[in-house]
């Protein structure tokens, strides 16, 4: 009997070489299957899945960026393009002395050189340093050979002409979004529609040019060719601010219209900003207070008045209307600003006096429903739809809420509301015998490929019969002659014709009249041939009151300008004269 113990028995059948190798093959085969089963699974049942999921991981999709449409003047000069221009960025892991770098980089890019080291210290691969850099500025950085500097392409929205139309174009955020203008009202034109570009990347980012690569091109956006010349804008501007800043009114604009076409050539805001720095500016000085900010016309408005009442056959410049020194209606005093007694004036004599009672008198002839009828004839309380956010369309009440003031108040430009170009747009329809041809910035596009494609012509309504509105211009004429309130916009050489305007404006904060006024002129050259028509207005001047007195000044230097750059000759014809008392 054997007395070795059991558990030596065991070590010595486990060292038997047959049966160890027996165990060795059931292990073997029992990992091979376990290993077959995985491939099985892996190729067979999640092949694809797994490999789409791989090449998803190596895959990158870039947006391209569409090159924004140019915004051009009347002449094809550029208000808006899109330049190229260079990202800075940086890879920390490679700058080898941050603090030196900062020092090189801080003076060309403006930058505080404290922060610009933090910037460039770190492990992180990617980070911006500078945003819009122009080409040549980016050959400046590159030239001190700072390692971990790269460019990354880009483009940048500039505004060559700087403040120049400003309150028109708009302006993008830091980011390219439109906040402001035509670069926001008409984004979709200007903006294209973006490209796409997916390539393989393998390892540390390196694209794989053997790999899958797809290449969708951006579509550039298009081209919008304004009405607008720029020298005219420009001159237009620089008067409105001299005389805002002489008279420390609150703001002015200056409207200039081609009445044959409905053409703004120009529309000018003070105070204004410059596009390239929108964010140095006030917000209030961003917007476009030619087409957003309303108020009562006042007496530019007896225009459209008088105008009703001739072509309804209810009057003509020669017909006489005695005015008395008060008129009582609905309760109410009216007076005129020029107290004169009871005297007998003539149509004209109350156009260029600028009679309250005499416009009252002559409305009253035709009544509150046919006056209504021409308030709406000559689009007020329409839209312009020019593009522009926040653009107001003014306000006239519906005939049947008018109360037994409302006709008095009305005839004289109270309890209506107008932006500054429809106030213009009055006196262009008049201009333009008559046809009232909806104003117009946008005259067309052009696709990339540079062909242009004119906006669609709007066809002309008629306000007033052609008869009517010469009669009126002979009526305005006589309004800037001596006797008249706009002599001071006369134009040596030209026939000119035109109204005053002093109009009381609500005051927000007490929701009454106050102190307040808006000061305005609005008229046309040459009268007998009209070619163009300017608005002038001052919101709320401090050093100085009346129309005559401060807008029509401004009116003058404008319009003198105008006419030589779009090239309008005198008539030649003389100045009809008309009397402006009756038997005068």
């Amino acid at each position: 009997m054997s007395t070795t113990p059991r558990w030596q028995d065991q070590i010595i059948r486990l060292a038997d070489p047959m049966k160890r190798g027996t165990i060795l093959m059931i292990v073997t085969a029992v990992v091979f299957s376990v290993f077959a089963g995985r491939l099985v699974e892996l190729q067979a049942v999640r092949g694809e899945a797994l490999a789409a999921e791989a090449l998803n991981q190596r895959l990158k999709v870039q947006t391209l960026r569409p090159q924004r449409g140019a915004i051009l003047d009347s002449r094809g000069e550029s208000l808006a393009l899109t330049v190229e221009s260079r990202n800075l960025t940086v890879d920390q892991t490679l700058v080898t002395d941050p603090a030196a770098a900062a020092a090189q980089l801080a003076p060309l890019i403006g930058q505080d050189v404290t922060a610009l080291q933090e910037r460039l210290t770190g492990k992180r691969r990617f980070v911006y340093v500078e945003k819009g850099l122009t080409p040549e500025k980016w050959r400046e950085i590159s030239a001190l050979r700072i390692p971990g500097l790269f460019s990354e392409d880009d483009s940048r929205r500039v505004y060559p002409a700087g403040a120049v139309a400003a309150n028109i174009v708009g302006f993008l955020g830091a980011d390219g979004i439109p906040l402001a203008g035509l670069e926001y009202g008409m984004n979709s034109t200007l903006s294209g529609t973006p490209g796409e570009r997916v390539y393989e990347r393998g390892p540390g980012g390196r694209v794989i040019p053997t790999a899958v690569s797809t290449r969708v091109e951006p579509e550039a956006g298009r081209t919008v060719h304004l009405s607008i010349n720029r020298d005219v804008q420009h001159v237009a501007q620089q008067a409105i601010a001299d005389q805002v800043k002489r008279t420390q009114a609150d703001s002015g604009t200056v409207i200039i219209i081609d009445p044959k076409n409905g053409d703004i050539i120009a529309m000018a805001t003070a105070p204004t900003f410059d596009a390239n720095t929108p964010g140095d500016f006030e917000a209030d000085h961003r917007g476009n207070r030619a087409l957003t900010d309303i108020f009562e016309p006042g007496s530019t408005s007896k225009v459209l008045t008088l105008a009703a009442v001739v072509d309804r056959g209810k009057g003509t410049p020669y017909t006489p209307i005695t005015v008395p020194t008060v008129l009582n209606r609905g309760g109410k005093d009216f007076t005129d600003p020029v107290k004169q007694g009871r005297t007998r004036m003539t149509l004209a004599g109350i156009m260029a006096k600028s009679s309250n009672i005499g416009t009252i008198l002559a409305a009253e002839r035709i009544g509150r429903k046919q006056l209504h009828r021409y308030l709406k004839r000559f689009g007020i309380g329409k839209s312009l739809a020019l593009g522009f956010p926040g653009e107001s369309s003014g306000y006239v009440p519906p005939a049947e809420n008018w109360t037994a003031t409302s006709l008095p108040t009305i005839a004289f430009g109270q309890g209506i509301s107008m932006n500054a170009v429809q106030a213009t747009s009055v006196f262009a329809t008049i201009a333009n015998d008559g046809l009232r041809v909806p104003p117009r910035l946008v005259t067309g596009y052009s696709n990339p490929e540079g062909e242009f494609e004119p906006s669609p012509v709007v066809e002309g309504k008629r306000a007033v019969k052609a008869g009517t509105a010469k009669q009126v211009r002979a009526m305005l004429e006589a309004a800037v002659r001596e006797g008249g309130t706009g002599t001071n916009a006369a134009i040596p050489g030209y026939r000119v014709g035109g109204k005053t305007g002093t109009a009381q404006y609500v005051d927000p904060k007490t929701g009454t009249y106050g102190r307040g006024v808006m000061a305005s002129f609005i008229g046309m050259a040459p009268i007998d041939a009209p070619e163009l028509v300017v608005g002038v207005f001052l919101m709320n001047p401090k050093a100085g009151r009346y129309g005559g007195q401060v807008a029509a000044p401004v009116f003058k230097r404008v319009l003198t300008y105008a006419l030589q750059a779009e090239r309008v000759p005198p008539t030649g014809t003389k100045a009809r004269k008309l009397p402006l008392y009756s038997g005068g």
